[in-house]
């Protein structure tokens, strides 16, 4: 029986999908108390995350230690609220454990750390994870696995040298089994990437660097299912897919800010933003449905 066309699916999954990233949204809006968090950019990347969990990555919370499991590693490190909220929702911890966020009895602070369950390498200097990636890529074709390495990078992110000598070796060694999806929301810190040091034109960038690269809607469900359907775009080829997204989505107030990299809320303005969350809901809804991986 053949496959049915995107368009001719039920819209179910991707209904779901769009409930567990407004959770996931909620959960970084309410790590933003007392001590604060890197709001902006854990908002962009919150869909993709929920994507890759939910429809593309074969790991769970029973299989974290297995080494035929995917690898998923977030180079962009400040955006550790994003991660540990879609670790929650996806069961890999409990979610009462993010009220810890910035305690001195835990362990979920700004940067990822291997002391939380899911986490599969520690990250915090911008740069490292790409090679991290890489290495484990190379280790699983080595073994002759089947499994997948995928590492998201922030846009900013790519000034740094180590990725592009990253690249490089990615491409000699044929590691088709390394994807890199590139949370392309237009800035780093509080400066827009192209005012600061020009990454354009990003993709023929890596296809330079013997890529396949592929550009896509950072908050459609739709177009990360068929972009992720589709790997590796080419075989004995690394894939890189960047996700254009906005910086603060899900919060018109905070939508495209530059001051709003980083931010530390009361928790009256808290419940103010979760309310702005909700109101606005309808609009992240995607009505094309998905195939699961």
């Amino acid at each position: 029986m053949s496959c049915p066309r995107l368009d001719e699916r039920i819209d179910e999954n991707a209904g779901e999908l769009a409930e567990i990233a407004l959770r996931v949204r909620e959960r970084i809006i309410r790590m933003s108390l007392g001590g604060g968090c890197f709001i902006g950019a854990s908002l962009s990347c919150a869909d993709l995350l929920v994507y890759l969990y939910k429809a593309v990555l074969r790991v769970t919370p029973e299989t974290i230690e297995d080494p035929n499991r995917d690898y998923v590693f977030l180079s962009k490190g400040h955006d550790a609220p994003a991660l540990y909220a879609a670790l929650a929702e996806f069961g890999f911890m409990d979610g009462a454990r993010l009220d810890n966020h910035l305690k001195t009895c835990d362990s979920i602070y700004w940067h990822p750390n291997r002391l939380v369950p899911g986490v599969e390498f520690h990250s915090g200097s911008l740069g490292h994870l790409l090679s991290v990636a890489l290495g484990v890529a190379l280790d699983i074709k080595l073994r002759g696995g089947d499994n997948m390495a995928f590492v998201v990078l922030g846009d900013g992110e790519l000034n740094e040298g180590s990725i592009w000598e990253a690249c490089l070796v990615a491409n000699a060694q044929g590691l088709d089994n390394l994807i890199a999806i590139v949370d392309r929301n237009r800035f780093q810190a509080n400066l827009g990437t192209e005012d600061l040091i020009p990454l354009e034109p990003l993709a023929s960038k890596f296809e330079a660097f013997g890529w396949s690269a592929r550009t896509i809607d950072g908050h459609s469900f739709a177009e990360m299912e068929e972009a992720f359907l589709s790997i590796p775009l080419r075989s004995g080829k690394p894939t890189v897919i960047i996700a254009e997204t906005l910086r603060g989505k899900g919060l018109p107030s905070l939508e495209g800010r530059a001051d709003r990299w980083f931010a530390r809320f009361s928790e009256k303005e808290v419940e103010m933003l979760i309310e702005e969350l909700h109101d606005g809901r309808s609009a992240a809804l995607v009505s094309r449905p998905l195939m699961v991986r």
